[in-house]
């Protein structure tokens, strides 16, 4: 049977895949192993919830809330708010948990369930297996005064929008910068608009309307067209691309070229490395990053910690070396002095920030880096739990990854969230790599056919 937790959470198509009963579940045994971890130790436990605008949020919103009750955890409903919100409050307001229901860039049918423990991470793969390992299991049931209660504060999000304004320090501003902000008619519809107004830049905002049926629909970090198209016709500085759930950022500079998550890195990275904030001149990315950013980093004195694909695996990282900056190409950006998850408007202000205290154009500052041609085939209807054991598929990546040499890089691997391979390639050219691509994809599909 797979594994229930993906690489960020359960996801599922709402009502089929992820339903109300299944949530309910979740959260009851999720309280039931982080209790016996430690995490409620000697006091009633509290729980933050919150939710991105989806439709689906609104049940399993409900049902999450009464399954976490019902186990006599608190609970304080935080309505729509970014993910990476869920993770600042628990801390700031000394939570013992945090839920936050939504499926980050998945279109709308879509949702899901992630956790936060207490101080606002993730849990590790073990903890999320022994939730899984509970689910179902009899239990004693608490009754009278030790139910949990459930109260409401959606005001509490305006204390993440002030710590994302002071994270700039008192001395920065971005007065005269003209920003394109595509919120993805998601959770960040309203806060990173409040925190870009602050900071004093001249907004335009686009998709910042949520209805509830609407969120990643043709918008945000994964269609950037309108984005580009609004930046070019505006004259902006900069375009920023949010996700469903703000926890990730991609950028768009004054002639709507990309700026992708391995850029941004570069640019902070080395921002912060002539702070002295960058500890041990060390940057985490992602095994999917691109190798110019390696290459660019080495140039600068910079060393590249790679980790398994996932931002929870760059915060393990990163708070196993006390290292501050991390991140994945699609846009997961972590400074780990103001957040431990990705966040995407906190990754915007500071890239727009640097443009300011540099003077130079986005432009100008991502070519620090020079991007490899990349080609990622997903290939689908096959068995990806094979893929990593099949010996035919393994000798012909070992095969690729020989012809290329230095030059290049050959990945494959399952995906966490999706039914799906991924075959990456990277070569000096896009011929060669879409050729090796195409070739170890048709590989896989022969193999690993269902």
């Amino acid at each position: 049977m797979a594994r229930l937790f993906g690489t960020d959470g359960v996801r599922g198509v709402a009502n089929v895949d992820l339903t109300a009963e299944l949530a309910v579940d979740l959260a009851v045994a999720a309280a039931h192993i982080l209790g016996e971890a430690g995490a409620f130790a000697g006091h009633r436990p509290l729980a933050l919830v919150g939710r991105d605008p989806r439709a689906s949020g609104e049940f399993l919103e409900a049902a999450v809330i009464a399954g976490l009750a019902s186990a006599g955890v608190d609970v304080v409903r935080l309505g729509v708010v970014p993910t990476p919100a869920v993770a600042y409050l628990v801390s700031d307001m000394n939570a013992d948990l945090g839920v936050m229901i939504s499926a980050s860039h998945n279109p709308m049918p879509d949702n899901g369930i992630k956790f936060f423990s207490r101080g606002g991470v993730k849990l590790d793969d073990y903890l999320e297996d022994a939730i899984e390992a509970r689910m179902g299991e009899h239990w004693e049931r608490p009754t009278g005064g030790a139910v949990g209660r459930i109260t409401s504060d959606l005001g509490a999000v305006e204390g993440y929008v002030a710590h994302l304004v002071s994270s700039l320090g008192e001395e920065s501003n971005l007065e005269g910068l003209r920003v394109v902000i595509d919120c993805a008619n998601g959770a960040a519809s309203l806060t990173a608009l409040e925190a870009f107004a602050a900071q004093g830049a001249h907004i335009i905002p686009i998709h910042a309307e949520p209805d509830g049926l609407n969120i990643n629909d043709n918008c945000g970090s994964t269609h950037l067209g309108d984005l580009i198209d609004r930046v070019v016709s505006e004259g902006a500085d900069l375009g920023i691309a949010l996700d469903g759930d703000a926890d990730r950022c991609l950028a768009v500079d004054h002639e709507g070229a990309l700026v992708d998550g391995d850029r941004i890195l570069a640019i902070l990275a080395i921002a912060m490395k002539e702070e002295h904030r960058l500890h041990s001149d060390t940057v985490v990315a992602t095994v999917m990053s691109n190798l110019g950013l390696t290459n660019a980093m080495r140039e600068h004195g910079i060393r590249v910690d790679q980790t398994k694909v996932g931002d929870r695996y760059v915060l393990e990282s990163m708070n196993a070396n006390g290292f501050a900056l991390g991140g994945e190409q699609s846009g997961h950006v972590i400074i780990s002095e103001f957040a431990n998850t990705g966040d995407g408007t906190l990754t915007g202000l500071h890239l727009a920030s640097r443009m300011v205290a540099t003077g130079k154009s986005l432009k100008e500052l991502a070519s620090v880096m020079t991007v490899l041609p990349q080609v990622v085939i997903n290939v689908r209807n096959v068995d990806k739990l094979r893929a990593g054991i099949d010996n035919e598929v393994q000798q012909a990546v070992t095969a690729a990854a020989r012809r290329l040499g230095d030059t290049g890089r050959v990945l494959l691997r399952p995906s966490g969230t999706e039914p799906v391979v991924r075959v990456m390639v990277e070569a000096p050219t896009t011929d060669e790599a879409e050729q090796i691509a195409g070739e170890l994809a048709e590989m896989v599909r022969v193999r690993l056919a269902l």
